[in-house]
């Protein structure tokens, strides 16, 4: 198998294939009782997507239950945090009276603290209140009107918007709605459900598994062959194979999540102008530009979700740069008049065979 090769800057020359590895890997063994267990796969329908799990198991063992828990914690995600449920904990915020407090489930916390401290992180270039701004360029539960929105209503959403009018109150769980105010975790809580999954099966002694939420993914574990969970890195596919000479990118998800945050996963047309789902708050604009994908590796996925967004809002130098000073392992995917190429940061460039 011939691998490719990566510079000092993080451009991997193409050939055949990359195969990245964690540089903390420990030594695969084989699941107890191997020779009686197998890949078992389960799979369903969740925030207007698919998930689906793979774990190892005996051939015989019932996994009904696993899968209605399963399917029961993503259903308590969307009840807490699906802005398209109009029950939902987070539609009920978002309509709430000006001056009020919510305490919200200890799910929903955990999401809400951790965006609104990336967002700080980020100066805002990550931002859990941009659900007006969604609704607005048709990402909403209301759809795509057909129409651009004008100056007036772009700057109307962005004055309503900012994660700094978002307080929360750590020691009853509660969140502060200052008025206007309109949430949106879809950027994280696909992540965290991957992560509440695994947690779930690590709980059930299910050890060996991948999990995947609308491709969003975290593996543990091997195989009962003692081989990993291989996964390969997402490229956009809607450029011609000619103009697209990357790789296919292998990863060993040992331990580890990864997602990507993509300009062709999700998008509108307006008048012949193609428009990402993905917006810059500071603009309450679409992000356009050179920047095709990014792609984050972490621990969790909730994480990994998240900072992929991010990564993507900041672009492909100030996301770059964010990313090395804090040691994340992200790979851009930038179009150029040549096709697309690739960059990655340092920490992934380590993972590399």
């Amino acid at each position: 198998m011939t691998l490719t090769g990566a510079s000092r800057n993080g451009l991997a020359t193409p050939r055949a294939r990359q195969i990245l590895v964690p540089r903390s890997i420990s030594p695969l063994r084989d699941p107890a009782d191997s020779r009686n267990r197998v890949v078992r796969s389960l799979a369903g329908l969740t925030m207007g997507t698919s998930w689906s799990v793979k774990l190892v198991a005996a051939k015989t063992e019932p996994l009904r239950e696993i899968e209605r828990n399963i399917q029961s914690r993503l259903d308590r995600v969307v009840a807490q945090m699906s802005t398209w449920l109009g029950s939902s904990t987070i539609s009920r915020y978002n309509s709430a009276a000006a001056g009020s407090w919510h305490v919200l489930e200890p799910e929903f916390f955990t999401v809400l603290t951790a965006a609104l401290a990336l967002a700080e992180s980020t100066d805002g270039a990550y931002d859990p209140t941009v659900g007006e701004m969604v609704d607005l360029w048709g990402f909403g539960p209301e759809g795509f009107e057909g129409v651009r929105p004008d100056a007036r209503q772009i700057e109307a959403s962005r004055s309503r918007s900012g994660w700094t009018k978002v307080s929360l109150d750590q020691a009853h769980r509660r969140v502060f709605q200052p008025g206007g105010v309109k949430l949106d975790l879809s950027s994280i809580a696909k992540g965290f459900a991957v992560d509440d999954v695994a947690n779930y099966l690590q709980e059930a002694g299910l050890g060996n598994y991948l999990v995947e939420v609308g491709g969003e993914l975290r593996g543990n574990g091997c195989k009962p062959d003692r081989s990993p969970w291989w996964v390969e890195l997402e490229v956009p596919r809607e450029i011609a194979p000619a103009k697209r000479p990357i790789s296919e990118t292998l990863l060993a998800l040992h331990g580890l999540s990864i997602a990507t945050s993509g300009d062709y996963r999700r998008r509108v047309t307006i008048s012949s102008d193609v428009f990402s789902h993905t917006l810059d708050p500071s603009k309450g604009l679409p992000v356009s530009g050179p920047l095709a994908s990014v792609s984050v590796i972490a621990s969790d996925c909730m994480m990994a979700d998240a900072l992929a967004t991010a990564l993507f809002v900041l672009g492909p130098e100030g996301g770059r740069q964010y990313a090395e000073r804090h040691h994340l392992a992200a790979r851009f995917i930038v179009r150029t008049e040549a096709g697309l190429r690739q960059v990655m940061t340092p920490a992934m460039v380590a993972m590399l065979m």
